[in-house]
Formats: C-alpha cells, sequence, structure tokens
C-alpha cells in the first residue's frame, strides 16, 4: 500500500526554516519554523525584504551575492552549507547555516530562491568558548 505525501504540510511543519524569497528579494513563503528562530511570524515577514533578518553590516555583500545567484542561475551552497549571522526580531544575534535552492517556476515571476535555515547559535558560541579557552590554555604553556 502506497501513502500519499502532503509536501505542503511536510514544509509547513519542518523542523529546519524553509524560507522562500523571489528575484527581489521579498519573502514570499515562511513556515513555522522560520517563525521560532527568527520571531516574526509568517504575516509579519511575507512580502518584506530578507534584509527582516539579515544584520544591516552584511547586507551589501548578502545582496551582492543574491544578485549573482539570480543572474547566472547558480550558487556552491545548494550543496556546500553556508553559515552566517543572522538577526531575530528582538534584535539579537543569531548564527545560522543553510543550503539554498534555486526554483524556476513556470510563468511570470521567474526565479526564486529557497533557503533551508538551521539556527546554529547555540553551537557558535560553544565553538567560540572552547577556542577562547584553548587560547587562554596556550598562552599558559608559553
Amino acid at each position: 500500500m502506497t501513502q500519499s505525501l502532503d509536501l505542503e504540510a511536510f514544509v509547513r511543519a519542518a523542523a529546519d526554516a524553509i524560507i522562500v524569497a523571489g528575484a527581489d528579494g521579498k519573502i514570499i513563503f515562511w513556515n513555522i519554523a522560520a517563525t521560532r528562530i527568527f520571531g516574526f511570524a509568517a504575516e509579519e515577514a511575507i512580502g518584506q525584504s530578507l534584509d527582516l533578518i539579515i544584520p544591516e553590516r552584511f547586507r551589501a555583500r548578502h545582496w551582492e551575492g543574491y544578485r549573482q545567484v539570480m543572474s547566472t542561475g547558480t550558487s556552491k551552497y545548494q550543496s556546500d552549507v553556508l553559515r552566517v549571522p543572522a538577526q531575530h526580531e528582538d534584535g539579537r544575534a543569531l548564527s545560522i547555516a543553510f543550503t539554498v535552492t534555486l526554483l524556476e517556476p513556470a510563468g511570470p515571476g521567474g526565479r526564486m530562491i529557497a533557503a533551508i535555515v538551521r539556527d546554529e547559535t547555540a553551537r557558535w558560541k560553544e565553538e567560540s568558548a572552547l577556542k577562547r579557552r584553548l587560547a587562554e590554555l596556550e598562552q599558559q604553556l608559553k
């Protein structure tokens, strides 16, 4: 017996954030996990620029890469994980890891980017603390 899979229900309920943005960088899909990670409800995020979650100091670099992906249709982050800073609705810093998938829908609207995002803030803080501790220990040995 074959069970059918409701892909829309799966994407909405996925544990990782799934965010889709159009060629203009405006958010067109935002799942429940995106709300959990970034704080914005779907109703607040949809229609907004991705700047909503990108710290201001990283926006120029982000948009340069975004425009390149939109114009070429390729991204190394389709298979490689990108780790970057992000921001929560309340302004606190996050560390996220994500991959992207380019979507080429038929009809008007053009290319879209879907990102699958994981919050790695706790892991990043632990790694940073370990690196600091290691540097302290190395200094003590000198």
